[in-house]
């Protein structure tokens, strides 16, 4: 009998014993595909030998030091080469220990950035709906996803929510895509001007949607006018690259994409590859030095900030990532990918949409392509497709409530940047007989 408290009660998890490349073993010897890298975690596989070896380097030479006393040299070299490949003005690391860390050092910074600079009106913090931010009680109020958000929702901040960029569901017929995207950006300063410019500290919002939405991107030039309103208004830019970020969508920092930079970045997951675990906040140098001309203490701390062996394991992954090159084989690999995915379903009648960046794609379902209706939530389709995939031998991302945190279903992939053409092959032929062995009875 076990006495870990597991995510879902009354279920009856194998045992994972062993990685190999890109695929985990549990203990009867199954070889299970991580066609999702867990929840777009392990960018590197499970088994990459200059990881595993920065681990135990650093272990053996040390373990831990509070950030309270010292700083450590691969935090410091971590840092380091973050910043040198990072965008725009951002200029310091904050080292945490994961996705909602991060965020959650992102709300509290944007608020003390503004106090620092005699501001303490400015409280609101605006996001979007159908966004994931985090599980921690900041992070989650942040988020936009109404399932996550409901039992909990005594509990939250109160913040705005504003739509999404989410073309496929919510763009007329008769609306262009670049006039759908200014639409919704426009959505942005109308919250701001609702709730009074002077009181409006921060706007978050992933560059690429993951789990709630399914690897959804943004109309060409939405951040664009993003970033044009948040600067009008004094309003800090906050990414969460959690998901997206780390070369998963075919850029180290998903925002190059757009060409836009933030004023706060938030990365984890792919940071540390899984190794071990670890986030990071990146903030620029205006908003470092308001810190530093006035109270010159961030009033907010974890136990584990830069952690030694997980800053030593993510430097040895950063490093992987750039010395071989892995960002471009994740954009000729997510090339593949893309015209797999849409030559098997693109014209699969229960299939509404395929989208995505580099190795990181959302196929939606519908019960009706031309109307787009979603199946009935009371079907389960998301629960029974994970079902169907596991038993064969694949881990991927279906999620519920895709539409509204209530309707719709889609599976995300995000395959490690190792996995070769014939994995990835392998994989959708797997996903290809769940759907047709679990759609017909939905």
């Amino acid at each position: 009998m076990s006495h870990v408290f597991p995510r879902h009660c009354h279920s009856d998890l194998p045992t994972a014993v062993a990685g190999d490349g890109c695929y985990l073993i549990d203990s009867n010897g199954k070889r299970y595909f991580d066609g999702s890298g867990g929840a777009a975690v392990s960018c590197l596989g499970h088994s990459n030998t200059r990881v595993r070896d920065a681990i135990k380097e650093q272990v053996d030479k040390l373990a831990f030091a509070h950030t309270g006393f010292l700083t450590t040299e691969p935090a410091e070299a971590l840092a380091d080469l973050l910043i040198a490949q990072a965008p725009g003005d951002l200029d310091r690391v904050y080292f945490v220990s994961g996705g909602s860390e991060a965020v959650e050092s992102a709300i509290k910074l944007a608020r003390q950035f503004h106090l620092e600079n005699g501001k303490p009106e400015r409280r609101h913090l605006i996001a979007r709906r159908q966004s994931y931010h985090g599980n921690t009680l900041g992070a989650l109020s942040a988020g936009g996803n109404a399932w996550r958000r409901q039992q909990f929702a005594p509990l939250l901040v109160e913040m705005s929510h504003i739509a999404p960029c989410y073309e496929y569901a919510e763009r007329g017929d008769s609306e262009s895509l670049a006039d759908y995207g200014q639409r919704v950006a426009q959505e942005l300063e109308d919250e701001i001007l609702r709730l009074g410019p002077e009181t409006v500290m921060a706007f978050i919002a992933e560059p690429v949607v993951g789990a709630t939405l399914g690897a959804v991107i943004p109309a060409p030039g939405y951040f664009t006018r993003i970033r044009e309103i948040c600067d009008k208004y004094g309003v800090l830019l906050i990414f969460d690259e959690v998901m997206c970020g780390m070369g998963r969508t075919g850029h180290l920092f998903a925002c190059d994409a757009d060409g836009i930079a933030p004023d706060i970045l938030c990365i984890a997951k792919g940071l540390g590859a899984g190794y071990q675990p670890i986030g990071a906040m990146l903030c620029s140098k205006k908003i470092y030095n308001a810190i530093t001309a006035g109270t010159g203490f961030f009033q907010h701390g974890h136990t584990y900030l830069g952690h030694p062996v997980a800053a030593a394991a993510a430097l040895a992954v950063v490093r992987e990532i750039l010395e071989r090159d892995l960002v471009a084989q994740v954009n000729e690999r997510g090339a593949y990918l893309e015209a797999e995915l849409k030559r098997r379903f693109a014209q699969h009648p229960h299939v509404g949409d395929i989208r995505g960046r580099g190795l990181f794609w959302g196929v939606e379902f519908v019960a009706d392509r031309q109307t787009k209706e979603p199946f009935d939530p009371s079907l389960g389709l998301a629960g029974k497709l994970k079902k169907a995939t596991f038993a064969q031998g694949l881990i991927c991302y279906p999620m519920p409530g895709t539409r509204d945190g209530r309707v719709g279903d889609h599976v995300l992939l995000a395959p490690p940047f190792i996995a070769s053409e014939q994995e990835l092959s392998q994989a959708l032929d797997i996903l290809d007989k769940a759907i047709e062995s679990t759609l017909p009875h939905c």
